[in-house]
């Protein structure tokens, strides 16, 4: 069961790993469902990325329409280990959201072009 409306191909869900190990470094990330929901509230998301085997799954299951709302891109990445290792975190994580894009600038408007074109 995909969380969003569309199946995110495997090369797209690597550039969002890519696009948060880059703002990791250059420039600001949230971990976890609390923190980015906060971020996606507020409007202060460039990109939102939420695991598909996030357990129990009500703890991101709000952020697509949340993102739908305040026009943010979100993508699903299959593995919370994958999402958490590419958040530098030793542990599995829920949701990453970039706020400020650093160096990933462009890595994150050609994602967000790509999901346009999913639609």
């Amino acid at each position: 069961m995909s969380l969003l409306k569309v199946e995110i191909p495997k090369d797209l869900q690597e550039k969002a790993f890519e696009a948060i190990e880059i703002a990791k470094k250059t420039g600001k990330i949230k971990k976890g469902s609390n923190e980015v929901t906060k971020s996606v509230e507020r409007g202060t998301s460039k990109l939102v990325i939420v695991a598909e085997d996030s357990n129990p799954i009500e703890v991101v299951m709000h952020l697509p329409p949340l993102c739908e709302e305040k026009s943010i891109p979100i993508v699903a990445v299959s593995k919370r280990e994958e999402l958490g290792a590419a958040a530098g975190l030793q542990l599995p994580t829920a949701a990453v959201a970039i706020l400020t894009e650093g160096d990933a600038k462009n890595i994150i408007s050609e994602i967000t072009e790509r999901l346009k074109s999913l639609k």
